[in-house]
C-alpha cells in the first residue's frame, strides 16, 4: 500500500510544519511583545490560535494584553476600522470572553455608539454577573439606550389602559391594517393584535429597544403575528417594507413639550406615503377605505409660575460670590435661552415633575390655551412649520415673580378617551419648563400681562419673546402704546414696559449648563472653598517666610545671593490648579489671597472669556488667571507639574457628580494629585463621608423596575425591559420624595483624597430599625470635607447636588428595634450598596 504509506508520512510531515509553526510564531510574538510591537505580535497570536485552537486556554490572557495594546495605538491612530476588525476576529475565537466584550464596548462608547456598547456590556454581564467593570459599564450606558421613562410609562396603568381602549375602538370599527410608529416595547402593537387587527406593523429606530421588542413579541406568542422593522418611520417604503398603505396609525412619539421627538414631521410622511387618505366629508365609506391616527390631536395648555428651584437652576442672583464681584457687563443664561437661528438646535424648554419640584411653585396666571394640533388633518400638520408666531397675551391673576411658563398637554386619543399630562394629575409624564431669562424686572401684579409668540419650528413647540406689559389707570400699556402720539404719552408708555427681548446694552452673554448655574448660586459652596482656601495658602506663605528667614538667619552669603537674583519683597507665587467640571469661578477666589497664581480647567472660549471679565472687574494681576489647558500639548496630562522646579499648593477635584454619584476615576485622579504637590500642599476634598438610610418608597420601585403583568394589562414585558434596570435611580431630590425613613442616616464609606490608597474597598455597616416596613431603597448623600472643619452637604436645600439611591431587587420586610447589615464595596470610584441576610 505505497499510497497509503505516503498519506500517513504526508500526513506527519504536516503535522511536524504545523507545531514548528506555531512554534516560531509563539517565539515570535512574545519578541514583538518584549519590543512593543503590538499589531505584528496580535497578527502572530492569531495564526497560532487559528492553527491550534486547543492553546486557547494557555494564551488566553497574553491574547487579551496583546489586543488591548494593539486596539490603543490603533484608536491613537485614527484606525477604526481596523480597531474594530481586530476585535471582531478575537471574539470569532473568544466569544464568550466577557473581558474582550466589555473591552470591545469601551471602544463603541468612547466613539459615541451607545447602542452597540450596551449590547457588549449587557452581554459581558450575562457571561460574567459577578465582573464588577462590565456591570458599572453596563449601568453608566443603559440610561442613555433604555430611558428611565420606559419603567415609569409602562407602570402608568391609567396610561396604558386609555391606549388599549382607542386601539380597540378603532380596530372594532374596521381599522384592521396597523402601523405603529416608534414602537418601544411593542405594547401598543400588542394591544392591536389582540383587538383583532389583521395586520400588525411596527418600526423602532433604536437597536436596543428594537432587539427588545423582538424578545417581547416571542414571549407573548405574537412574533409571527406582527411584523418588526429597524428603521425610522420615515424611510418605510411600500412595497418594500409594508405591502400596502395601513388604515390606523398609533404612536406615542410625544414628549413633555408634546412635538419634541417629531411626531409632526413622522405623521406628514406617514399621511403622504403610508396611511390611507383621510376621510372626507362629502359622505360615508367604509373604514377600511380611508386612514385614521391616535392620537387624534392634542391641545397644549400654559402657566406662568413663580418658582424659586427653576429660578436657582437658569437665573444667576447674586452680584458678588465669595467676595468676588461679577460684572454688570457679563450675562449669565441657561441653554434654553439659545435663540431659535442659533448654529446647533437646543431643546428650547427642561422638563420638571411639578407636583415634586423642591419648594414648590406658585401659579401666577390661570392656565390658558397655548395651541390645538389635528393630527388627523395633514394640511395643518404640513403648516406648522411655516406658520407665523403667534401672539399670546394673558393677564396676571397673582403677584409674584415670574421663573417660567410651564406647558402640559391634553392627548385626544379618539372621541371618548384622553389623557393629560397636567401637574396636578397622577401621571408618569413630566412638564415641559420654559425659564423666564433677560428681563430687566421679574415682579408682577395683579392687572400686568405676560406676553409671548408661539411657534412650532425644528420640530420643537417655542415660546418667544417672553415680555411684560404692567397696567397704568386700569389701561393696558403695551394696547395704549401704539395710539399714544406725543412724544411725553411715549416715554411713559416705554417706561411701563418691561421687555424679555436681549438686553440692548454693550454685554458678554456666556451660556452656562442649569447646573452650573445652580453652583453660581450656591453660595456656601463658595464661602467655604473661600475658607479652605485662605487656611491652605495662609499657612504655606507663613511656611515659605519662616524658611526664608531660617536660612538666612544662618547663611548671609544666601541672602546676598538671593537679593541679587530678585527682589526679596516679592515672594514666589503659590500654584492653584481647579480641574473641577464645567464653569467654575474657584481659582478666581484664589487669586484673591496675593501671590498666586491659580490656574483653570475651562475649555470652552466663552467661559474663559468670562473669567477673564471677572477677573479685571476684581482688578486682578493679569498673570493671576491662566488657563492651564492652553500649557499642555495632551489634555490627558491635566495632572502635571506647573514647572519643572514647582509642584501645586492646591488641586482641586470634583468627587461627586451632580447625580449623586462618585465621579469617575476620581481616585486615580487623586493618586496623581498626591505626587504633585507642595509639601503642605492640599487635595480640595481631602476626604468625603458617604451618608444613607433605609426607606420605604413605592415611588422609588416604579420609576426603576416594571412591576408585573398587571400594569401592562396581561402582557410579559416586564422581565425583558427589566434586564435593563439599573440598581441606582440618580438626581433625585430627598426633599420631596415619598417615603417613609425606616432608619437613621449612617455613615456609609469614607474616602480620602489625601491618602487614597488606603481607602477600604469593602466594609459592613449596621443599621438599627426605628420604624417596621419594608425596605426598598437606601438614598445616599455626602459629606464633602474641604477641611476637617469646612464640610459642604451635597443633600442640603442650597445644593446644585442632587441625591441618589439603591433600589432593592425585593421588599426586606423589617421590625422595629431590628439591625441590618449592609455591605458596601467600592471599586474604581463606583460604590455598591447590599443588604445582607
Amino acid at each position: 500500500m505505497p499510497n497509503s504509506r505516503n498519506r500517513r508520512r504526508h500526513k506527519v510531515d504536516q503535522e511536524a510544519g504545523r507545531r514548528e509553526l506555531i512554534s516560531t510564531s509563539l517565539q515570535s510574538a512574545q519578541h514583538c511583545l518584549e519590543n512593543q510591537d503590538f499589531g505584528t505580535a496580535y497578527a502572530h497570536y492569531l495564526l497560532v490560535l487559528n492553527l491550534a485552537p486547543e492553546l486557547k486556554n494557555n494564551v488566553k490572557e497574553t491574547f487579551q494584553f496583546t489586543l488591548f495594546k494593539w486596539a490603543e495605538e490603533l484608536d491613537s491612530l485614527a484606525r477604526i476600522q481596523d480597531l474594530f476588525d481586530c476585535y471582531e476576529h478575537a471574539l470569532e475565537l473568544f466569544p464568550n470572553d466577557e473581558v474582550i466584550c466589555n473591552s470591545m464596548g469601551e471602544h463603541l462608547f468612547r466613539m459615541g455608539f451607545r447602542d452597540e456598547a450596551a449590547a457588549y456590556f449587557h452581554k459581558a454581564v450575562k457571561l460574567n454577573p459577578d465582573f464588577p467593570d462590565a456591570k458599572e459599564n453596563f449601568y453608566r450606558v443603559v440610561n442613555w439606550v433604555v430611558e428611565r421613562w420606559h419603567f415609569i410609562m409602562l407602570n402608568d396603568s391609567k396610561r396604558n389602559l386609555l391606549y388599549q381602549k382607542a386601539i380597540q375602538n378603532a380596530v372594532h370599527s374596521g381599522y384592521r391594517s396597523v402601523l405603529d410608529i416608534g414602537t418601544g416595547t411593542g405594547i401598543l402593537s400588542m394591544f392591536a393584535k389582540k383587538a383583532g387587527a389583521s395586520s400588525v406593523y411596527a418600526c423602532e429606530l433604536s437597536k436596543t429597544m428594537y432587539e427588545l421588542a423582538c424578545e417581547v413579541l416571542v414571549a407573548n406568542n405574537l412574533d409571527g403575528e406582527i411584523r418588526l422593522l429597524h428603521m425610522k418611520s420615515l424611510d418605510i417604503e411600500i412595497p418594500k417594507h409594508i405591502p400596502e398603505r395601513v388604515s390606523l396609525v398609533v404612536t406615542e412619539t410625544v414628549d413633555s413639550g408634546l412635538f419634541g421627538e417629531g411626531i409632526v414631521e413622522s405623521l406628514v410622511h406617514a399621511w403622504e406615503h403610508l396611511l390611507l387618505p383621510p376621510k372626507s366629508n362629502d359622505g360615508e365609506v367604509g373604514a377600511k377605505n380611508y386612514g385614521k391616527v391616535i392620537p387624534a390631536g392634542a391641545t397644549i395648555w400654559g402657566m406662568a409660575v413663580e418658582c424659586k428651584e427653576i429660578r436657582r437652576h437658569h437665573r444667576v442672583g447674586v452680584k458678588e460670590i465669595a467676595g468676588v464681584c461679577l460684572p454688570e457687563v457679563l450675562e449669565f443664561h441657561s441653554p434654553t435661552y439659545t435663540p431659535l437661528n442659533a448654529d446647533e438646535t437646543v431643546e428650547p424648554y427642561t422638563t420638571e415633575k411639578l407636583s415634586r419640584i423642591p419648594g414648590g411653585y406658585k401659579p401666577l396666571t390661570d392656565h390658558f390655551q397655548v395651541l390645538t394640533v389635528d393630527f388627523n388633518n395633514l394640511q395643518e400638520l404640513k403648516s406648522f412649520a411655516t406658520r407665523k408666531p403667534s401672539k399670546i397675551n394673558i393677564p396676571v391673576a397673582k403677584g409674584g415673580i415670574l421663573d417660567a411658563i410651564v406647558i402640559w398637554f391634553t392627548l385626544q386619543l379618539d372621541d371618548e378617551h384622553t389623557l393629560s399630562t397636567s401637574p396636578s394629575e397622577e401621571t408618569c409624564w413630566e412638564q415641559a419648563v420654559y425659564p423666564v431669562q433677560g428681563l430687566l424686572d421679574y415682579t408682577v401684579k395683579s392687572g400686568d400681562s405676560v406676553m409671548m409668540e408661539v411657534s412650532c419650528q425644528d420640530c420643537y413647540l417655542r415660546l418667544q419673546d417672553i415680555s411684560l406689559a404692567t397696567s397704568d389707570n386700569g389701561m393696558d400699556v403695551e394696547r395704549n402704546f401704539r395710539e399714544k402720539n406725543s412724544e411725553a404719552e411715549l416715554c411713559s408708555a416705554l417706561a411701563s414696559l418691561q421687555t424679555a427681548s436681549k438686553l440692548e446694552r454693550v454685554g458678554q452673554e456666556c451660556i452656562l449648563e442649569s447646573t452650573e448655574i445652580a453652583l453660581l448660586n450656591n453660595v456656601p459652596y463658595h464661602e467655604c472653598f473661600k475658607a479652605a482656601i485662605s487656611k491652605v495658602l495662609s499657612t504655606l506663605s507663613l511656611h515659605e517666610q519662616s524658611q526664608s528667614m531660617d536660612v538666612d538667619s544662618h547663611s548671609s552669603e544666601h541672602h546676598l545671593e538671593k537679593n541679587q537674583n530678585k527682589n526679596s519683597d516679592t515672594p514666589d507665587p503659590l500654584y492653584v490648579l481647579d480641574v473641577s467640571e464645567g464653569f467654575s469661578i474657584l481659582p478666581v477666589i484664589a487669586g484673591k489671597f496675593g501671590a498666586v497664581k491659580a490656574f483653570s480647567s475651562v475649555e470652552k472660549e466663552l467661559h474663559q472669556k468670562a473669567l477673564v471679565l471677572i477677573s479685571e472687574a476684581n482688578a486682578f494681576p493679569k498673570e493671576t488667571l491662566q488657563f492651564w489647558l492652553g500649557h499642555l500639548q495632551d489634555e490627558s496630562m491635566v495632572l502635571q507639574r506647573p514647572k519643572s522646579d514647582k509642584l501645586w499648593s492646591i488641586i482641586i477635584l470634583d468627587v461627586i457628580e451632580t447625580s449623586g454619584l462618585i465621579q469617575q476615576d476620581v481616585m486615580e485622579k487623586a493618586a496623581i494629585s498626591r505626587c504633585l504637590l507642595h509639601s503642605g500642599g492640599k487635595i480640595f476634598p481631602q476626604h468625603v463621608m458617604m451618608y444613607g438610610m433605609l426607606v420605604e418608597s413605592e415611588s422609588l420601585v416604579l420609576e426603576t423596575a416594571v412591576q408585573g403583568k398587571d400594569p401592562t394589562l396581561g402582557f410579559n414585558i416586564a422581565p425583558f425591559i427589566n434586564q435593563f434596570k439599573v440598581p441606582f435611580r440618580v438626581f433625585l431630590d430627598l426633599s420631596t420624595l415619598p417615603y417613609v425613613p425606616l432608619s437613621k442616616s449612617v455613615e456609609l464609606l469614607r474616602v480620602d483624597l489625601m491618602n487614597p490608597y488606603m481607602n477600604n474597598s469593602r466594609r459592613d455597616v449596621k443599621v438599627q430599625i426605628c420604624k417596621s416596613g419594608h425596605v426598598t431603597g437606601i438614598p445616599f448623600w455626602y459629606h464633602i470635607h474641604l477641611e476637617e472643619d469646612i464640610s459642604l452637604d451635597t443633600s442640603s436645600e442650597s445644593s446644585h447636588w442632587k441625591q441618589a439611591a439603591v433600589v432593592l431587587e425585593k421588599p426586606i420586610p423589617v421590625q422595629l428595634g431590628e439591625e441590618l447589615v449592609l455591605s458596601i464595596q467600592y471599586h474604581k470610584s463606583n460604590v455598591s450598596i447590599t443588604v445582607k441576610l
